[in-house]
C-alpha cells in the first residue's frame, strides 16, 4: 500500500467509521438532528452544525490545495455562519461534509507519494509539506469529533 493510500484510509477513518481511538464524525453526527446541531450548549463554544461547517471547509481547503491551488481561508469561510436550521438545512449540511469528506479522501489516495515532502502551497511555514497536511487533517477531524462528543454529552444532561 502506498503511503498516500494509507494517509487517505487514515483520513477516512476519522470521518467515516473503523477509527482506532473511538467514534468517528459520522458516528457522533447518528442521530443528531437540528436542534441539537444548532444549539450552543457551552458557553462561547461553537455549535455541533459550526464545527461541521468548519471541518468541510478545511476537508475542502486542503483537497484544493493537494491540487496546487493556494487556499486561504476567511474567518467567514473557516466558521461559516449557520442561518438557517431547519432540519432539510442540517441533512444537507451532513451530506455536503460527506462530499467534500470523500472527494479529499480519493485526492489524497490519488497523490503521487513522490510529492509527500513537497510545500503546499501559500502562505504557509517551511515545514507544511503535503504529508504534513495530509497528516494534520486527521488530527483535525479527530479534534473536533471530541469537541462535538462533548457537546452531545452537555445537551443530554
Amino acid at each position: 500500500m502506498s503511503e498516500t493510500a494509507r494517509l487517505a484510509d487514515q483520513i477516512r477513518r476519522a470521518f467515516d467509521g473503523d477509527a482506532w481511538h473511538g467514534d468517528s464524525v459520522l458516528e457522533l453526527l447518528a442521530g443528531v438532528d437540528a436542534k441539537t446541531a444548532a444549539a450552543h450548549p457551552i458557553k462561547n463554544a461553537h455549535s455541533i452544525w459550526d464545527l461541521v461547517l468548519h471541518i468541510a471547509a478545511w476537508d475542502d481547503a486542503v483537497r484544493s490545495r493537494s491540487g496546487g491551488a493556494a487556499v486561504e481561508l476567511s474567518d467567514k469561510q473557516n466558521f461559516p455562519l449557520v442561518t438557517d436550521t431547519s432540519e432539510a438545512a442540517w441533512e444537507k449540511t451532513v451530506e455536503y461534509a460527506k462530499h467534500t469528506q470523500a472527494e479529499l479522501v480519493k485526492a489524497v489516495a490519488a497523490f503521487p507519494d513522490s510529492r509527500l515532502q513537497e510545500q503546499v502551497p501559500g502562505k504557509v511555514e517551511r515545514y507544511h509539506t503535503f504529508f504534513y497536511m495530509f497528516s494534520g487533517i486527521v488530527q483535525h477531524e479527530l479534534y473536533h469529533a471530541g469537541q462535538i462528543a462533548l457537546l452531545k454529552k452537555a445537551q443530554i444532561r
